[in-house]
């Protein structure tokens, strides 16, 4: 079928808040490349909203993936466990930087994993209550919805959130609010809102993701560390875009020397495979009761084939100084826009999490030219997407796999539809 019969069934059959606006349907995809039912090719800038750190379709992931399906593709693993979920929880404990020995659960999502570190939390201390920061993001569940610091679309139509979730802002020097302004204001919000000794857990992206890809300092999450440790209060950092390699590291949260309580992951440790994951110290994740952390399909075989294929890709093919070298690459290719153009602001990356801001001559966001230059962007066979609190940031997920010729001409792209965009040569 092609785009057009394809976009008819769409209309027809596919709920509107679930359907997407664009019209071309992915056939087929090779690394940092997509083709469209009609054989138009897109270079990806997106990667599945950072799922595809390796690459769509990396073939060490491939194989690992056809081979378990010659084997078993489901169980249950509280019916009947199986070797892969063992052996991703083994990997994870090894690699993840939580407080002392690290137990693992695994799920499907990444909203799926933010629950589940909540039931965590809560179990381990007795307590209810959860901060988290304006600006984040951490699902479409519902308890998740409550949790981002975002409104729309999220939560629009969707009525009462539930309770005893609390927020704190997220310290962003280019909107205002600065590292003292953000500890201050959690310490109102403990005043306010959250009593501490009522607090489970706070919970924060290391670097926000739909929030507009601000990193948290290392001072900000050191201070972070000790007021959850004055107040018995278990600190969860959320690693789902930001962790398997962006930023340079295998998790954000290595850039700042901290140790949370718990960890989530998602997205790219399955390379388009669905699974995510809780890590957490031993004491903790092993607070709740026999068979109250699981799920029908959470981490299935097949795609823990995938995550244990995934980890030897980093392992075998530098992924980690790969990422921090596209993220050299980038920052030096917003440099240059940022001189070229005076709409282009607030440059940025950790690793290869990177992105800019686009302004009105007033300095004010503008959201319409972020829209304008992603919608052109797709015409012209880019994927490249836009995120922030006021809509008007343009993120780069590509990936960390990409080869120059196809970053360069993604890169062009971009810099001339500015050109056109702006009026400046």
């Amino acid at each position: 079928m092609n785009n057009n019969e394809l976009n008819e069934l769409k209309k027809r059959y596919v709920a509107n808040g679930a359907a997407s606006p664009d019209g071309h349907f992915a056939d087929r995809a090779e690394n940092a490349e997509l083709w469209d039912v009609d054989g138009k090719r897109f270079i990806d800038f997106a990667g599945g909203i950072g799922v595809l750190n390796i690459g769509h379709r990396h073939p060490k992931v491939v194989e690992a993936v056809k081979a378990q399906l010659d084997k078993v593709m489901h169980t249950c693993q509280t019916v009947m466990p199986y070797e892969g979920y063992v052996k991703v929880a083994e990997k994870l404990s090894h690699i993840t930087p939580v407080r002392g020995h690290a137990k693992v659960m695994l799920a499907n999502s990444g909203a799926e994993a933010l629950e589940n570190a909540v039931k965590v939390a809560r179990a381990a201390t007795g307590r209810s209550g959860v901060i988290c920061f304006t600006g984040g993001y951490h699902g479409r569940t519902f308890m998740t919805m409550a949790m981002n610091g975002k409104v729309a679309p999220y939560r629009t139509d969707f009525g009462p959130m539930p309770g005893q979730v609390y927020r704190a802002p997220y310290p962003v020097e280019s909107i205002g609010v600065s590292e003292e302004d953000a500890l201050r204001g959690l310490k109102m919000t403990f005043k306010t809102d959250a009593n501490p000794k009522d607090t489970a857990a706070i919970v924060i992206e290391p670097v926000l993701g739909e929030g507009g890809f601000h990193a948290a300092s290392p001072s900000f999450m050191k201070a972070l560390r000790e007021i959850c440790d004055e107040h018995g209060i278990l600190l969860i950092v959320d690693e789902v875009q930001s962790g398997f390699g962006r930023t340079g590291k295998m998790f954000a949260i290595e850039h700042t020397g901290v140790e949370p309580d718990i960890m989530t992951m998602a997205k790219s440790m399955g390379d388009g495979m669905p699974i995510s994951a809780v890590v957490g110290t031993d004491r903790v994740m092993d607070a709740s009761g026999g068979n109250s952390l699981g799920g029908t399909y959470t981490g299935s075989p097949v795609s823990c084939a995938a995550v244990l294929a995934v980890l030897e890709v980093f392992e075998e093919e530098n992924i980690l100084e790969k990422s921090q070298a596209l993220g050299d690459k980038l920052g030096e290719r917003f440099q240059k826009l940022e001189r070229s153009f005076d709409c282009v602001r607030n440059s940025r990356h950790l690793g290869a999490m990177a992105a800019f801001d686009l302004v009105r001559a007033d300095g004010e966001p503008d959201t319409e030219l972020a829209g304008k230059l992603c919608k052109t962007a797709r015409e012209r066979g880019l994927i490249l997407l836009s995120c922030g609190l006021y809509g008007n940031t343009i993120r780069f997920l590509m990936p960390v796999t990409i080869s120059d010729d196809v970053l360069g001409e993604g890169m062009d792209l971009i810099e001339s539809m500015l050109k056109e965009m702006s009026g400046q040569s």
